[in-house]
């Protein structure tokens, strides 16, 4: 993947927590707990727990309560004209304008629903209160719909991602997990999370949320080539068929039953709230070869 050096970056929905983040009592809604350790070893769920947030929705709906941690100014060397080849951080900036700029143009066009940006995304190291309660590093990414906000440990893809559970290392592998997040997003401006009703199975809601996500982000993939800045620039320059399968390969090492086979135990479809490797390369690909929302409809009779 390489950025257009001559894009313009928004950075004012990027946030930096820094170091310990977290304080205690949670967030602003009851301090609702994100749980972990449902896939062993003490990895904990790695995108999103559905269980948080169906209680996030009850107790908050779509509103913008929440911790607020203290900034770093982590993202400030990211506005403007920055080249975003030369720094991790201003390329996690790049994706996040992608992004943005294609959801603004396909969701209402796809589906008739009115475009906002998430509220922001928030990198953090060890611990942050958020909408949702208080986070630990072992959650890993996560989208939180009480505060709209997308919530990333930056340490995850080499302690967890790349060690834990040999998945890839590679910078299209973060813009993955950054469009699948967004692709929460994404249902939570639709109305889907309220569709959630079971919360574990191989044909679970849970599980047809998630990989709903990663349809969704293929969906963007398919396009990113075509996302602007807001001068009119293409942000992306160009996508490799290298890109693509770290994408691949990232969904792979985060499928349920690879997770619990990197912990030693058994592989119990029962328990999934992800999918399966092969069900998330399946969705991912899906969106990437489609792109359109009605193709990435796993609520669907027979979609599983």
């Amino acid at each position: 993947m390489r950025f257009n050096p001559k894009a313009r970056l928004d950075a004012s929905r990027m946030g930096d927590a820094g170091r310990s983040g977290a304080r205690s009592g949670g967030g602003g809604r009851g301090g609702i707990p994100i749980p972990g350790g449902a896939a062993g070893g003490g990895i904990g769920t790695l995108i999103i727990i559905v269980i948080v947030v169906a209680a996030s929705m009850l107790l908050g709906g779509g509103s913008d309560g929440g911790g607020q941690a203290t900034e770093t100014g982590r993202y400030a060397q990211c506005e403007g004209v920055v080249d975003a080849n030369k720094s991790a951080d201003c390329a996690r900036v790049a994706i996040e304008n992608s992004l943005t700029d294609y959801w603004s143009d396909a969701l209402p066009a796809q589906s008739g629903t009115a475009f906002e940006p998430e509220r922001k995304i928030e990198t953090f190291t060890d611990g942050i209160s958020t909408g949702c309660g208080a986070a630990s590093a072992d959650v890993g990414p996560f989208y939180c719909p009480v505060d709209k906000t997308i919530y990333l440990d930056t340490t995850f893809y080499d302690e967890v991602l790349e060690r834990q559970l040999g998945g890839p290392d590679g910078g299209f592998v973060e813009a993955y997990v950054l469009a699948h997040e967004y692709g929460h997003h994404i249902q939570n401006l639709l109305g889907t999370m309220g569709k959630v009703k079971t919360q574990q199975g191989a044909k679970s809601d849970a599980v047809r949320l998630e990989l709903q996500a990663d349809c969704y982000a293929g969906m963007w993939a398919k396009a990113a080539t075509t996302t602007q800045d807001v001068d009119g620039n293409v942000l992306i320059e160009g996508l490799t068929d290298a890109d693509i399968q770290e994408a691949i390969d990232a969904a792979t090492a985060v499928g349920d039953d690879r997770i619990q086979q990197s912990s030693g135990g058994d592989v119990d479809p029962e328990s999934w709230t992800h999918g399966s490797a092969k069900s998330r390369v399946k969705w991912f690909m899906t969106g990437d070869e489609n792109g359109t929302l009605d193709t990435c409809d796993t609520f669907a009779p027979g979609a599983l």
